[in-house]
């Protein structure tokens, strides 16, 4: 098959769809309006990585001189740096549009976020002694001069470019916004009304104050935006442990190429050609004007005010049936598996989990994998309490686990201070399973216990991400998951797994092995289905197997969150396959996948996407469902997400994201779920 744009999506355009999708968060009128300001954060700091990781791979291959077009859909390299550059200016101006639209209803909820020149005489007693007390000591301001190199600007951080000018000489000067300060400071009420200016605000309303030593007749300041190449380039040096090759490689990072300038529009030419000449900036890098404001990331934190009727109502995170805390997780789930599925559970379970491996006596070994931890980890000190307490505990954490690296450092060096025995990933392989296993000594014999997720053990993001996570007992299952942990050790040796399906061996066999079970069936007229619920799918290999599905009659359905590469719904290729893209409050996270068999199906969820460094570049983990109410529970789950007819967008050729419209009754998946589990409470 040619692989040209009319088989495959670019997966850089069609990631900049996913990232137009929540952009349509933000314009939606239904959603809280504080949660559109979010969302407008989300669309940025989304975009910032989108520049550092594919923008940068992109721009090398360019400047590799390959022209790479069946790796990129079908498009030169030098074409797609142009598109992208293109889409992004278009997305930025739709996005402004929208903070507009915001910020005026905002106003009409008495919340006002004022600019230095609405600021009056009692504002300006406040800020002043708010810029002296808490931004003065920390600013940090950068005088450029011709004789002075300019030095490194972080990245993706946003910097004020100060032009003082009298009838001699325009002076320049940078100063830093730092993220250590709150980007929005929250003026006193009045009359119930809240009043909000932005820091950098204050520092224009602050200017002559800050620069009060030099001699000028005129002073502005007009923002700017540099982001670097993200990808991580590591010593050769053979005397350095990973963890310090590691640690200077993200160190490095900040002073990665530049791939991406965005500047106020309003920025008068003659700074902007300075800037641009000082800074180096290419005509292959992404040069975007903006507005007023840039690292509009910053929105996700933007402040509440007390305001909960323009914010989402919080869930309050539900047991799962038949799983108390009062009594022990594992002699619960010796007798059956349990489903737990964040946020609408409580990840307490998993911390509970740990915490009773940690403290019970009988529990000899611990093993679990581990990618993103939260800021303050439960599940790290529940680890460092088992170590304390003689259990043989051993993590295999992923240092790589891209801009969580220092995090992951920090807590690396923390266990393996407190007796943990660390694994560093597996040589040209990233670890992005998620599991636990535990032996525990019964009878004079070792039982395992252990747990198998779609995504990471992270308190924080468990509140904000749907996540499956199956506690079990299953022998055979554990037996299969303590094989990987061994493979960890002597990576050189290449197991056999009887139940999980494991990248980078089997994945891709083992999936078409499935999908060619479902084409056999529809060919002999037997009942044929397949049910995918992913983050995202690039791999061409996987998409022209389910094209042969397709065309063989096998009825293929597909909820994918973020970037989409297939092309459904073409006559002849895949007139079989929908697609539909669900954003909403959470993140969609769970892998699922569902086989027909004849109507005996087989289901897994996994930490898999289908993307070529799922399949073949990293160690991941697909974990069959045996019990048959976690079957019945997961199909059913599926079917909410499927139906959905708010918040799910169809994916087709066209990539314009329409929103599924139809008379049947309204199924907003997300909410529904959360009934579908009350229900189930209350049955």
């Amino acid at each position: 098959m040619t692989k040209d744009k009319n088989v495959y999506i670019n997966r850089e355009l069609s990631w900049l769809q996913f990232n137009a999708r929540v952009l349509q968060e933000a314009a939606d009128e239904n959603v809280p309006l504080i949660e559109r300001l979010r969302f407008l954060g989300i669309f940025s700091n989304n975009l910032d990585e989108f520049f550092k990781v594919r923008y940068a791979t992109v721009k090398r291959i360019d400047e590799a001189g390959k022209g790479a077009k069946s790796e990129l859909g079908g498009i030169k390299a030098s074409e797609l740096l142009e598109e992208i550059t293109k889409i992004v200016i278009e997305q930025q101006s739709e996005s402004l549009e929208i903070l507009q639209s915001i910020t005026t209803q905002l106003e009409e909820e008495n919340i006002h976020i004022i600019t230095e020149t609405a600021i009056d005489s009692e504002q300006e007693v406040f800020l002043k002694n708010y810029f002296y007390q808490e931004i003065s000591p920390a600013l940090v301001v950068i005088i450029l001069n011709e004789d002075i190199d300019l030095p490194e600007l972080k990245d993706s951080a946003a910097y004020l470019t100060v032009k003082m000018s009298n009838s001699d000489v325009d002076q320049y000067a940078l100063i830093e916004i730092s993220k250590a300060m709150d980007r929005f400071v929250v003026l006193p009420s009045r009359n119930n009304t809240n009043y909000i200016i932005m820091l950098d605000d204050v520092l224009r309303y602050c200017l002559n104050d800050i620069f009060n030593i030099f001699n000028y007749d005129t002073i502005s300041a007009h923002m700017i935006k540099i982001t670097r190449d993200g990808e991580l380039d590591f010593d050769s040096d053979l005397s350095k442990s990973f963890i310090d090759k590691l640690s200077e490689s993200v160190k490095d990072r900040q002073s990665g190429d530049p791939v991406r300038f965005v500047y106020d529009k309003n920025i008068d030419k003659k700074t902007l050609s300075f800037l641009l000449e000082r800074m180096e900036i290419e005509s292959t890098d992404s040069i975007i004007p903006g507005g007023r404001y840039h690292n509009r990331r910053d929105y996700m934190d933007f402040p509440s005010l007390g305001r909960t009727d323009l914010l989402y109502s919080k869930i309050k995170p539900l047991p799962v049936k038949g799983l108390s805390f009062e009594e022990s997780i594992f002699k619960t789930i010796a007798n059956k598996d349990f489903l737990v599925y964040t946020p609408y559970h409580t990840f307490s379970y998993i911390v509970k989990f740990l915490r009773e491996a940690a403290l019970d006596p009988k529990v000899k070994t611990i093993k679990i994998t581990i990618y993103r931890l939260a800021q303050i980890s439960h599940v790290a000190s529940s680890l460092i309490n088992a170590a304390k307490n003689g259990k043989k505990v051993t993590v295999s954490i992923e240092l790589r686990a891209r801009f969580d690296e220092e995090a992951n450092i920090n807590y690396a060096e923390q266990m393996q201070d407190a007796g943990v025995k660390m694994l560093f990933g597996v040589p040209g392989l990233k670890v992005h399973c998620k599991m636990c296993v535990i032996e525990r000594e019964e009878k004079d014999k070792l039982v395992r216990y252990g747990f198998i997720s779609t995504g990471n053990f992270n308190e924080s993001t468990a509140k904000i991400y749907t996540d499956f996570t199956l506690l079990t007992a299953n022998s055979k299952i554990l037996k299969d998951v303590n094989k990987v942990f061994n493979f960890f050790e002597v990576n050189y040796k290449v197991n056999r797994y009887k139940h999980i399906i494991t990248s980078p061996h089997y994945t891709k066999s083992k999936l078409f092995a499935l999908i060619d079970n479902e084409i056999t069936n529809a060919k002999s007229g037997k009942n044929a289905f397949i049910k995918l619920k992913m983050n995202s799918i690039s791999s061409y290999k996987m998409i022209d197997k389910l094209y042969e599905a397709s065309r063989a009659g096998v009825k293929v359905q597909m909820i994918v969150r973020g970037l989409c590469c297939l092309v459904p719904g073409v006559k002849g290729m895949s007139e079989n396959i929908e697609i539909i893209s669900i954003i909403d409050k959470f993140l969609e996270h769970t892998r699922l996948y569902i086989f027909s068999n004849n109507d005996d199906p087989k289901i897994y969820i996994s930490s898999a996407d289908w993307m070529t460094r799922n399949i073949d570049n990293r160690v991941e983990v697909s974990c069959p469902v045996y019990d048959e109410d976690i079957k019945q529970e997961l199909q059913q789950l599926y079917d909410i997400c499927w139906n959905d007819n708010v918040k799910a967008r169809i994916i087709n050729k066209d990539q314009d994201n329409k929103y599924v419209n139809n008379d049947k009754k309204m199924i907003r998946a997300q909410y529904d779920t959360y009934k579908y589990y009350i229900n189930k409470l209350e049955g």
